[in-house]
């Protein structure tokens, strides 16, 4: 195998054409067989295999440097730069590779990342550094076409020409982010391929490009890729008014021709952009064929391509629950309108789009206009939800705060993916929602014990005319049915499962059947009589019943899939210390660090003593003392 062989560039450069080839075609069937034990996000990955090649052979990390955008199409940069193996194959999954790049493990992932639009920030960042310290070495930053969604991207767009002359823009535009592209720049990219506009010869381009080995052929190499333009290179007026040179389409399954350009790239005295076109999931048809279906996949057949089912009587998932309570709300209500962020499939909101076309709006990735644009229909009447990963909402918190809460508007947010999604890791889970949101002054914030509670949050949020959110995780929920319509929650109201007298356990989420077990063995193995409490609301809370539990029980405890760090127990503790009680309160939540990736939630549960056997420990440990400081008074 040519893979095992290569651990640094030299390894790539002393290849022929032949063995590149091959070494692609392996690349490929590693990433097949990988992601189909692991899950993962293979189309991306298939669509930059040569793209990846053609970067190492020439440039030579980690003296010059990639900034991958999102990077989760960072497979092949790890399998080129020595990260194969067994690390590899356990990629996503506890003692392996990270899905995405990291400085951590590695000194060629010069740039960490999980969310779109930072790399063209993140590479002048880099070149700002380089032309300070005078030295020489290059900065690619790889972008995809949904990444121009960003408005992060457009910032730093417009500020490369008037602070560096070295930077290197490739456009990785496979026409999809995780959905298809939507919007202006989807159309531009479009008519950079196909309109014959634009399709005028840098003659300066070809007197260089022909100074290389097989330039005088270079037209002829890639024409594949010009679709139905006339011309290779083309200028940009978008780009070129920015002070970029745009050279392209280019093939980005064409190695050589991509070599081509990257030295062309390389002597340039400007800023340059390559607009390069690659086949999201190429290699593996039925990859190619569904693209959002692969961008990021579970366990799958190979052979097939059939995913592997879980259990059929499984219940459904929570986002399923939304998109179809969505649709059933829309219908009585003609102001409810649907906002996502280039997630209709992963949010459910793809139910709304396909009962309410009209009502549906997918505003491509980027989180702050999705906020805002919200904003703005609320003021004309209109009931906007918005459906964003609860670590993506972290990109908008200016609009969430300045746009929605101080103006009081009733804007509902959903925030699927709250608590961890643990084989994607420290950038994806969810762990600080409560902490970010429940400071906001107008905010009601809301989480559900189970799928049905789910869809009366949301029915009682749109009913609200206030500023609302509700959390939910990423999976299945408990099997509660659901009604056959929603009711509305008494705000602010937490609902009381089981009477006791020790411990009051208040609880979120699933977090409340992991309550009731503890209850359940408490009270079995050691006769400890403890009260649950479904807290269901964050902001505001049941005071009411809380200072009525902390007079009647001897310890308040909390329970969240949040840090513990200005969360859901940190309101509980600052109330209690208000009151004229002295009930001690533990609270129990993920510690303040960023949580790595790992096989399952129940795995990481368990590594951070917040499975039921560890709590169930700790609760121990605190009766026990609490018997001993009661003996000494």
């Amino acid at each position: 195998m040519i893979l095992k062989q290569i651990s640094c560039r030299d390894d790539l450069l002393a290849l022929s054409s032949e063995e590149l080839s091959s070494l692609c075609q392996e690349i490929r069937d590693t990433l097949i067989n990988t992601t189909s034990k692991n899950g993962g996000h293979l189309g991306p990955n298939l669509g930059v295999v040569e793209l990846t090649l053609a970067l190492h052979l020439s440039f030579e990390t980690p003296k010059d440097s990639f900034c991958w955008d999102v990077s989760h199409q960072g497979y092949v940069h790890k399998l080129l730069t020595g990260r194969t193996g067994k690390c590899f194959d356990l990629i996503r999954q506890s003692g392996g590779y990270s899905g995405f790049l990291s400085r951590k493990e590695s000194k060629h992932d010069s740039f960490g990342a999980g969310h779109a639009g930072t790399a063209l920030s993140a590479a002048l960042g880099m070149c700002i550094a380089r032309d300070l310290k005078k030295e020489d070495s290059h900065v690619v930053a790889i972008a995809g076409d949904a990444a121009f969604t960003c408005g992060i991207t457009l910032e730093a767009l417009n500020n490369i020409v008037s602070t560096t002359k070295k930077f290197i823009l490739v456009i990785n535009d496979n026409k999809w982010s995780i959905a298809k592209n939507v919007g202006a720049f989807s159309r531009y990219f479009n008519e950079l391929i196909t309109n014959p506009i634009y399709s005028r010869f840098h003659k300066e381009a070809e007197s260089i490009l022909n100074q290389f080995p097989g330039g005088s052929s270079l037209i002829k190499l890639v024409s594949k890729a010009k679709r139905d333009t006339k011309e290779l290179l083309a200028p940009s007026s978008l780009f070129e008014k920015l002070g970029l040179r745009y050279l392209g389409p280019i093939d980005g399954h064409d190695t050589d021709a991509m070599k081509h350009f990257f030295e062309f790239a390389k002597q340039s005295d400007e800023p340059i952009v390559l607009h390069v076109l690659t086949e999201k999931g190429k290699g593996y048809p039925v990859a190619l064929k569904e693209p959002e279906k692969w961008h990021g996949s579970g366990p799958f057949d190979p052979k097939s391509g059939k995913f592997k089912q879980g259990n059929p009587s499984s219940p459904p998932k929570f986002q399923d629950v939304f998109g179809t309570s969505l649709v059933k709300l829309a219908a009585s209500d003609d102001r409810l309108v649907g906002i996502t962020a280039a997630m209709p499939a992963g949010t459910g909101m793809g139910e709304l789009e396909k009962h309410f076309p009209d009502r549906f709006f997918d505003v491509g990735i980027a989180e702050e206009h999705a906020v805002l644009l919200a904003a703005g229909m609320a003021t004309q009447g209109m009931r906007p939800v918005c459906a964003i990963y609860s670590t993506f909402l972290q990109r908008a918190y200016d609009q969430l705060i300045h746009d929605v809460c101080l103006q009081e508007l009733p804007v509902t947010f959903c925030l699927d993916r709250a608590g961890l999604s643990p084989n994607d890791g420290p950038t994806h889970h969810g762990l600080f929602d409560l902490s970010y949101l429940r400071c906001i002054p107008h905010a009601i914030v809301m989480q559900p014990a189970h799928e049905d509670e789910l869809q009366d949050m949301l029915a009682t949020a749109i009913a609200s005319n206030r500023p609302c959110f509700i959390r939910y995780p990423r999976g299945n929920g408990i099997g509660i049915p659901l009604k056959e319509s929603p009711e509305l929650i008494n705000i602010g109201k937490a609902n009381l499962v089981r009477n006791g007298d020790i411990f009051s356990i208040w609880a979120l989420g699933d977090f409340v059947q992991v309550a009731e077990e503890l209850a359940n063995r408490l009270q079995a193995l050691h006769g400890i009589s403890c009260s649950v409490v479904n807290a269901r609301f964050i902001k505001p809370l049941d005071e009411d019943l809380l200072f009525d539990h902390a007079k009647k029980h001897s310890c308040i405890i909390t329970l969240e899939d949040n840090v513990k760090m200005g969360g859901f127990g940190s309101s509980v503790l600052e109330f209690i210390s208000q009151q004229v009680v002295t009930t001690p309160c533990h609270c129990f939540g993920w510690p303040d660090q960023f949580i790595d990736h790992g096989n399952s939630v129940d795995e990481l549960r368990k590594k951070h003593d917040l499975d039921i056997d560890s709590l169930y420990s700790a609760f121990m440990e605190i009766f026990e003392g609490n018997a001993q400081r009661s003996s000494l008074l």
